[in-house]
């Protein structure tokens, strides 16, 4: 079988993240063509990340593949935003290849919320939820019975009725899956975009899901459980990758990194022995990183910045999410990191239900006082399967997904107009930019490393100034 394979990213149809810079390359995809060539199929790749328009792509059509697989990296926070950039493009290219007469299968987080909306727009099948399985079944069959019918974790539209079979039961023995087909990656586009950066960052996952209950986390694809690769694996594909791209960095892409007792310090002991050692970042929690060794064992294993979900500087907010976390375990968990020579991150999301000015201080006030390496700002966003979602879906109108990342739109009614919030994330970020700016001029640090006291003290002067003048520009009531 001649298999063309495709992610539904395009990193031209969302500015902010073409303007930062930092593209990872669709790791679900990858291991979905891996999973056919161990079947023995003939498979193409071909990367949207870069392109600017689908007509590459559609012209691949013409050559008459056997099926045409769109499958999204689901372990990338942007797709499981479910942009309608995205999806309007997916759209275009499923009714490109119906009028072709090519079949097309779909496997994404979007696609598993609304599989009639991909059928209807000319799918011929879709694996909702965790595909892996999945595919590699439907590709084990004969050509014939491919799409007569609708296995576990796939649905069709049979004379103008979605057939969905059983939910697939999800993996337990990750290490079961062939590793990322990595030697299809042309990795120059990549390279070419982290080299202001400081050389290239790939991206790799450990696990599957996530155990905890935040009742605004969508979980379409990998579910409410928590699933691991042994760490030797993991070291193995780390290495294979190392002599393929010579990468300077790694992003373990997981929910929550480390979460197993003892995984840490295996993952360590097998890189000495494969005399790797690879600066990473992950995304975890406060509690977890407070837990025993945990902080120990990232930084002597190459950890270098953990980015956790405070989303609020408030208790009440907290519970209201049930996040699990407390204001006061985010505050040790930033200084433990700090203390570690590990670079605490922290996730902020206002417009939570609930929400109101004293709450926003709040949250604004624990950045100033903690000020973490680096921040990201977003609002409260509901995904269906969600609690959240389930409480403010009679709110929502047309609009139920952001066009891209930067949008910020608020779809439901928070406590104030969208512009507020539009402008209370530039607020939040301008403050937090300048005074780490006349922090580091303060200590020294950077270009003024070197100065006099005299010339730091005027830039930190200019720099107060500056902050002033912008901040009273904004909504006075913060």
């Amino acid at each position: 079988m001649r298999v063309l394979v495709t992610n539904g990213y395009w990193l031209s149809l969302d500015p902010k993240q073409e303007r930062q810079s930092k593209p990872y390359p669709p790791l679900a995809t990858l291991i979905a063509c891996a999973i056919l060539m161990e079947q023995g199929h003939e498979v193409e790749f071909f990367d949207s990340t870069f392109e600017c328009n689908e007509k590459s792509l559609i012209a691949r059509f013409q050559h008459k593949p056997d099926v045409v697989l769109i499958y999204d990296d689901g372990f990338n926070y942007l797709t499981k935003m479910c942009l309608t950039n995205m999806r309007h493009r997916v759209f275009s290219l499923l009714a490109a290849a119906h009028e072709m007469g090519v079949a097309t299968l779909v496997a994404s987080s979007d696609a598993s919320d609304h599989t009639e909306a991909y059928l209807q727009a000319g799918a011929t099948a879709v694996f909702f939820g965790e595909a892996d399985e999945t595919l590699r079944e439907w590709a084990s069959l004969e050509e014939q019975s491919r799409f007569s019918g609708a296995l576990p974790g796939m649905a069709m539209l049979i004379r103008g009725s979605v057939v969905r079979g059983t939910p697939r039961a999800v993996m337990t023995n990750l290490d079961a899956l062939p590793d990322a087909a990595w030697k299809l990656l042309d990795v120059g586009p990549y390279k070419q975009a982290w080299s202001h950066h400081g050389g290239l960052s790939l991206n790799m996952a450990t696990t599957r899901g996530c155990p905890f209950k935040c009742n605004w986390c969508a979980k379409p694809l990998y579910g409410n459980r928590y699933q691991v690769r042994s760490a030797a694996r993991v070291a193995a594909e780390l290495e294979l990758m190392h002599s393929l791209f010579d990468m300077r960095h790694i992003w373990f892409c997981d929910d929550i990194f480390g979460l197993k007792p003892g995984w840490v310090e295996s993952f360590r002991n097998e890189m000495a022995l494969r005399k790797l050692f690879i600066p990473y970042k992950i995304q975890s929690r406060a509690d977890l990183v407070l837990r025993d060794t945990t902080c120990e064992d990232l930084a002597k294993s190459g950890c270098e910045e953990v980015w956790m979900g405070a989303e609020s500087g408030s208790d009440a907010i907290l519970m209201a999410m049930d996040k699990g976390i407390t204001v006061a375990q985010i505050h040790r968990a930033v200084k433990l990191l700090y203390d570690m020579g590990i670079k605490p991150c922290l996730f902020l999301q206002f417009g939570y239900p609930g929400e109101g000015l004293p709450q926003i201080r709040e949250t604004i006030s624990m950045v100033r006082e903690l000020m973490p390496h680096d921040i990201g700002v977003s609002v409260s966003y509901p995904l269906p399967g969600t609690l959240f979602f389930e409480r403010v879906k009679d709110q929502l109108k047309s609009k139920r997904n952001w066009e891209n990342s930067d949008d910020l739109a608020m779809m439901y009614e928070g406590s104030y107009p969208a512009s507020f919030y539009r402008q209370l994330h530039r607020y939040v970020h301008r403050d937090f930019r300048s005074r780490q700016q006349r922090k580091a001029v303060k200590k020294g640090n950077g270009i003024f490393k070197n100065a006099s006291h005299a010339l730091r003290s005027a830039a930190y002067r200019m720099l107060a100034r500056v902050n002033y003048v912008f901040l009273s520009t904004t909504d006075g009531r913060l």
